[in-house]
């Protein structure tokens, strides 16, 4: 292994914002606002302020999910946050989301507005609110709030570690790139022999923690993150891969996917949803047609 002895830390470190690589230009040591812009209000009952991330996706397939179900009741806006524009900075998103993070939710159906952010605290809202993808007997909802925790816990080795240092570091670090492969080959691992016992993560029912897992780790055995299946060799996890195509193939997995998406093929992208028709008349290709 290749070591470098060029970089010896301060006793007290200073933020240098070209030291960010890829997304220097939003990463910052502070919190709050930098400008005034107030949010959109559609006409449903749930607003969601967001972006097609792996975070982004688990709300906008819970509620595509809710919706196939009939839960009228869980119709939304789903507006665009461009998080490499800073939209997550401004005034608005902030006070529904002090952490500036997508996504953040805002439930009007009530007298009172009530904010949820943290993607899987808006699972579990919405899990609740609704009756559906988080068991009530005690002894199977845990092992699903278990299982959504394991991802809240463990995808920030995947995401920040591995794929930061693997895709968008400004120099290739071999202990990095190797620590965090190494992590995320074992938690791949993790989900194979738990996927090895059981058709979905918490028992025999899809739930909130399936919701949770395949943006990441499904996304990855898929070979949409990171250009890095070929090099952690995802095809050695069959319980994980079986998992991940069962899921995929879902409608509402399909439709939840294309939501605030910003990067793909034009026919994929449903930047802003605010009626289930727009999935056929709103997407970018068609938009671009009307131009």
């Amino acid at each position: 292994m290749s070591a470098s002895n060029d970089y010896t830390p301060p006793k007290v470190w200073t933020w240098t914002k070209e030291s960010g690589g890829r997304f220097a230009n939003i990463n910052r040591p502070i919190a709050g606002p930098t400008h005034e812009k107030d949010l959109p209000i559609g006409r449903h009952p749930l607003q969601l302020y967001s972006q097609g991330t792996p975070n982004g996706v688990k709300v906008t397939i819970m509620l595509e999910e809710l919706l196939a179900l009939g839960h009228q009741g869980a119709e939304y806006d789903a507006w665009l946050i461009n998080i490499n524009d800073g939209d997550q900075f401004g005034s608005g998103f902030v006070a529904i989301n002090p952490n500036s993070k997508i996504p953040a939710l805002v439930d009007r159906s009530g007298p009172k507005p009530i904010r949820v952010f943290e993607s899987g605290s808006i699972l579990v809202y919405l899990a609740e609110k609704f009756g559906a993808f988080l068991p009530t007997e005690a002894a199977a909802r845990a092992e699903c709030l278990s299982w959504l925790f394991w991802q809240m816990g463990s995808a920030p080795y995947l995401g920040g570690g591995f794929g930061h240092f693997y895709a968008y570091a400004p120099t290739k670090i071999e202990y990095a790139i190797d620590r965090f492969a190494m992590e995320t080959k074992r938690q791949l691992d993790v989900l194979d022999r738990r996927l090895a016992e059981s058709e979905y993560l918490g028992g025999s029912e899809y739930t909130i923690a399936d919701i949770a897992i395949w943006p990441w780790y499904g996304g990855l055995v898929k070979g949409r993150l990171y250009d890095g299946a070929e090099f952690l060799q995802v095809q050695e996890y069959k319980n994980v891969v079986r998992w991940a195509n069962q899921i995929d193939e879902r409608p509402a997995v399909k439709r939840g996917r294309m939501v605030n998406r910003t990067s793909g093929e034009p026919s994929t992208q449903l930047r802003e949803r605010h009626d289930a028709s727009d999935f056929e008349t709103k997407t970018q290709d068609k938009l671009a047609a009307e131009d």
